[in-house]
Order: structure tokens, then C-alpha cells, then sequence
């Protein structure tokens, strides 16, 4: 849940990078939640014919666009890749495949363009 939370507080942040944690925690926690909500939706039987989707599904949709792209964005600066790289989405099946390999795999090391890593531990301080 904290890193959940984590995403949630850099809501429209797309600078920086992110590491594999953070957002496969976030998706995690993201698809749980949506799962507990469709099922309050089905109990109190909000759910629209034609899309398919409850009254509450569809509001934590909408609220969870931005962070979820944000976070997706600088997964793909963590790996060394534009955030434009996002939109391969849009390509049915082959863009997603892709989408899920570049979030899979492992940061750049060290620094980059778009940041500090963020596995390594800040210089000149003790880790704790």
C-alpha cells in the first residue's frame, strides 16, 4: 500500500524515474481496488449495460488515468526510454506486449537523462 500511496502523491508528476516496485505495487494495489469496488458496484447493482461498469468503477477510473500513465512514464525513463514511448498502448496486443517488457525489466544503471537512479542510496549520507 505505501507504494500506492507513493504514486498517488507524485498524482502528475511525468519527470523522474521510477523503479519496478514502485509500479508494479501500484498496479497491484490498483487492481485490487478496482476488483472491491466493481464488486460494491454488482452488490448495489449500479452497473451499466452498455459499458459494463458501475457508477463507482467508472469515477475510480477516470480519478486513476493520470497517475497510473505517470507512473508508466517514468517506469519507461527509469529503463532509459522516452515517456512517449507510452502511446505503443494504442497498438492492439504487440504495443501492449512491448509496454509490459520495457516495465519488466531492469532500471539503467546509474544516472540518466531523465534522473538519479532510484535503487541506489544517496551519496555522502547513511543508509539506514
Amino acid at each position: 500500500m505505501y507504494w500506492y500511496l507513493a504514486v498517488l502523491q507524485k498524482y502528475a508528476v511525468f519527470n523522474g524515474r521510477a523503479r519496478r516496485k514502485e509500479y508494479w505495487y501500484f498496479i497491484l494495489c490498483n487492481f485490487l481496488l478496482s476488483f472491491a469496488i466493481a464488486f460494491v458496484d454488482a452488490m448495489t447493482g449500479n452497473i451499466n449495460a452498455e459499458t459494463g461498469m458501475g457508477m463507482f468503477s467508472m469515477v475510480y477510473a477516470v480519478l486513476m488515468l493520470v497517475p497510473s500513465i505517470a507512473v508508466g512514464v517514468r517506469r519507461l525513463h527509469d529503463t532509459g526510454r522516452s515517456g512517449w514511448w507510452v502511446l505503443l498502448a494504442l497498438i492492439p496486443v504487440l504495443g501492449s506486449l512491448a509496454l509490459i517488457y520495457f516495465f519488466a525489466i531492469d532500471s539503467e544503471r546509474g544516472d540518466n537523462q531523465y534522473g538519479k537512479n532510484p535503487k541506489e542510496p544517496p551519496s555522502g549520507g547513511l543508509i539506514v
